[in-house]
């Protein structure tokens, strides 16, 4: 991504813009490095370190932005809850050094430390939510480090419905935005003093899901911001792609039953089990045994799976 340098950053936004960035980081200083340079250096930025690495803390350095490190993996909820000051940490400041901006004004911007987003972006984005003030978040439009292919970042909540129309072929019918993604995201503060902070059952993957799902029963909306572009790795800190498998699946069932109950669950993992079966069939090769792999782990349970380790 190229990122305005000089006079142009300056004029992209304002210091007082009453926009702070929380990145919750976990090794992967070159992709951090990428991420803060992105920024232009204008807005403040802390970084939580899941990792506890020295190369993260000379990144953070280099960039001027403020280095936590909280002693062991809080997990990227816990981190988020950590940097905004709703866990037993407090980061982020919220009053004078925000140039007097109203509350209702004020935001901050979660940023995936395997993301890069320019300060013309932020700005389309702060724009947007303050012209909005029934949303508690907005994100960016993305797109991939590879080929520059458009990311999906607006989804429908996952539901027990919802996964019987995924099982029986028929997904394209739930295109409804019902939150986004959260590898960019720009929160509303008054939001989060009313929704309260990330759920921290909720490890890795679907923290974002959850928090917006209680943003929307309290009345609260979310939108996509096409206006404003980011760029994602995906996955860039990760680590292993199985082990990030199993974290996604074990917190699809921890929203299921916080939102459905044990009930509710049932019928969502039936309808998994549904879909992977008949996909292992009619599929060749690697996605065929993908799903394979996925109906073994529902009919096992992905929180259990996960918790053996």
């Amino acid at each position: 991504m190229t990122t305005p340098t000089g006079a142009d950053v300056q004029t992209a936004v304002d210091p007082g813009t009453g926009v702070e960035v929380l990145v919750v980081a976990y090794g992967a200083p070159g992709l951090l490095d990428a991420c803060l340079g992105s920024l232009g250096g204008v807005l403040p930025v802390v970084v939580v370190d899941n990792s506890s690495r020295s190369d993260v803390r000379e990144v953070c350095g280099r960039h001027g932005a403020r280095y936590v490190d909280p002693g062991r993996n809080l997990g990227f909820a816990g981190g988020v809850n950590r940097g905004l000051g709703l866990g037993r940490g407090c980061e982020l400041g919220r009053t004078e050094e925000l140039g007097g901006r109203s509350a209702a004004d004020r935001a901050v911007l979660l940023l995936n430390p395997d993301a890069e987003i320019g300060p013309d972006s932020v700005t389309r984005l702060h724009r947007y939510l303050v012209a909005s003030p029934h949303l508690a978040c907005v994100a960016p439009r993305q797109v991939d480090g590879g080929g520059g292919e458009d990311d999906r970042v607006a989804w429908p909540f996952p539901s027990p419905a919802g996964a019987w129309l995924e099982a029986l072929g028929l997904g394209r019918l739930r295109r409804q935005v019902d939150f986004v993604i959260g590898s960019v995201l720009l929160v509303r503060w008054t939001a989060l003093d009313e929704v309260g902070p990330f759920d921290e059952q909720f490890f890795l993957y679907a923290e974002e899901t959850d928090w917006q799902r209680r943003a929307r029963d309290l009345g609260w909306g979310m939108a996509l911001c096409i206006g404003a572009t980011a760029v994602h790795v995906g996955a860039g800190t990760g680590g292993d792609a199985t082990v990030r498998e199993g974290h996604f699946h074990a917190s699809q069932e921890r929203y299921v039953r916080k939102h459905f109950g044990p009930g509710g669950w049932q019928v969502y993992r039936a309808a998994v089990m549904a879909g992977a079966a008949l996909r292992a069939v009619v599929l060749p090769g690697s996605r065929g045994r993908a799903a394979a792999t996925r109906f073994q782990l529902y009919r096992r349970g992905p929180c259990r799976v996960e918790a053996l380790g």
